[in-house]
């Protein structure tokens, strides 16, 4: 009996998936396929396989190092792997030992832009059959599940902004390696603040042309191709999907952007706001609502006959909406190491910008966190959230949504009037760093239940580990200020 019959890992879905995986590898005549599970901050990492070989591991799992759930941004192992409990209190994660990844077959693609390759998103188990619980996928699964039996899906449509750069050297030298290397120096592929003009679209519309064409081939449900707001930036967004779709969406199109642009001589990064001159930073807006798993109901829709009462006349959301949203800002400080978890992230929080810098919701406001689109009747009712970074890990990002949705829906509750002037209104500051979101989530009980403290713990450790790091570093600013003065 295979690993995954022996574990019940696979559904009924899954297995018809892995039969037409094995057909299209044949008919295509794939040469190879990459298993890519997403890390704690959402960065595709695997193993490439000769197609036959990939083919026969689906069903008993592949070989990968436990070191891989230890790594910061710089990709240094920030636990003492090689102690006892490894630094992770588990005997299972001491001395780099390796876990299974196994496929999950409804993922598969094959790639445009890599002759004769496939790829197909795998899932981390011990040997004994149990999810490993750093695996953030395992965790928005679990999630999900829950939501599911209340009879609810979630769905998520993505908003996200990115910059790409023509790649001018990507500083290759010996020198240049490190941890982390020296990063590219870039030139810009069109002036800024020209938002949403036809010219500016045409002057990037070559390399936004071969993005478009392999995104869509990815059978990615892109809806739009947007210039930007500042220098070399841009916004692709796309329709909304239930459960796990829209974060799997996520991590495949981040990894397919940068991969196809470096392929032709440029440079993507989703970095929030990188250190170039004139740049503007970039957002990753979630768009989310919750559906009723019988009757596919909004469940954010306001009923139509709501008009006709006094007390209710122009309500947005229904009461479980309102509740939901409720839920979202009463936990949005401690939530805000997953939606915008790298220490660059929170030079976006700015007044008066089209960021948000409180926790507050808005009718169709920009300036607000949660932006409330919809009315009375209208199936396409939702929140946007205009918190997170588009670095952010979207299993995590989702996850903190749902479970602080439905605090607030079982707690009943209210969110208080909506924020015309939202830089004025009286509301909990968003934090102002990572340090400080770290702070908010360990001083929260909320998500160390929810998650688990084992979870938590496991990653403020990681994000603490980012942060010492930071702060032993002498910066730009503090040579400036103190070099020539004292």
């Amino acid at each position: 009996m295979t690993f995954v019959a022996r574990h019940g890992l696979w559904s009924d879905e899954q297995r018809d998936a892995a039969t037409r995986m094995r057909r299209i590898v044949e008919e295509k005549n794939l040469e190879v396929i990459r298993l890519a599970f997403p890390d704690q901050h959402g960065i595709l990492r695997g193993k490439t396989i000769i197609a036959a070989e990939a083919l026969a591991s689906l069903e008993s799992g592949c070989s990968i190092t436990t070191t891989m759930l230890a790594k910061d941004t710089s990709h240094r192992t920030v636990f003492p792997v090689f102690t006892s409990g490894g630094g992770f209190g588990m005997k299972e994660m001491e001395g780099a030992a390796d876990v299974l990844m196994v496929a999950d077959p409804t993922t598969f693609r094959v790639l445009p832009w890599a002759p004769a390759t496939g790829w197909v998103l795998c899932d981390l188990y011990f040997g004994d059959g149990r999810p490993v619980p750093f695996a953030t996928r395992g965790l928005y699964r679990k999630v999900l599940d829950e939501l599911g039996m209340r009879g609810y899906d979630f769905v998520a449509g993505l908003e996200v902004e990115f910059h790409i750069f023509r790649l001018d050297d990507p500083h290759m030298r010996p020198e240049d390696a490190g941890q982390p290397g020296t990063p590219p120096s870039v030139s810009l592929l069109s002036h800024g603040y020209q938002y949403l003009t036809e010219q500016r679209f045409d002057q990037m519309e070559p390399v936004l042309e071969i993005l478009r064409r392999d995104i869509v081939a990815l059978g990615l449900p892109l809806r739009s191709i947007e210039v930007e707001f500042g220098p070399s930036q841009c916004e692709f967004t796309f329709a909304p999907r239930k459960g796990l779709e829209p974060a799997d969406n996520m991590v495949l199109f981040r990894s397919a952007v940068k991969q196809i642009a470096r392929r032709h001589g440029y440079h993507a990064t989703f970095m929030c706001r990188p250190k170039l001159p004139n740049v503007f930073a970039s957002g990753w807006h979630l768009h989310q609502s919750i559906v009723s798993r019988t009757t596919g109901e909004n469940q954010f829709m306001a009923k139509e006959t709501a008009k006709k009462t006094a007390k209710d006349d122009g309500e947005p959301l229904s009461a479980f909406g309102k509740a939901y949203l409720a839920g979202l800002l009463d936990h949005a400080r401690a939530s805000t190491v997953f939606t915008t978890p790298t220490i660059n992230g929170y030079k976006r929080y700015r007044s008066y910008s089209l960021a948000p810098d409180r926790a507050i919701w808005g009718r169709d406001n920009r300036g607000v966190m949660i932006r409330v689109l919809g009315a009375a009747g209208d199936a396409a009712t939702r929140l946007e959230n205009r918190i997170g970074e588009p670095a952010a890990n979207p299993y995590l990002y989702m996850a903190s949504q749902i479970l602080s949705g439905l605090d607030g829906v079982d707690r009943k509750l209210d969110p208080g009037p909506s924020a015309d002037t939202p830089y004025e209104t009286k509301a909990p500051l968003l934090p102002k760093s990572l340090r400080d979101a770290v702070s908010a989530l360990k001083d929260d009980p909320f998500f160390r239940e929810k998650l688990g403290p084992e979870f938590v713990d496991y990653y403020t450790h990681i994000k603490n580990a980012e942060i010492d790091r930071f702060l032993a570093e002498v910066t730009d600013w503090e040579h400036r200020e103190y070099f020539e003065a004292f």
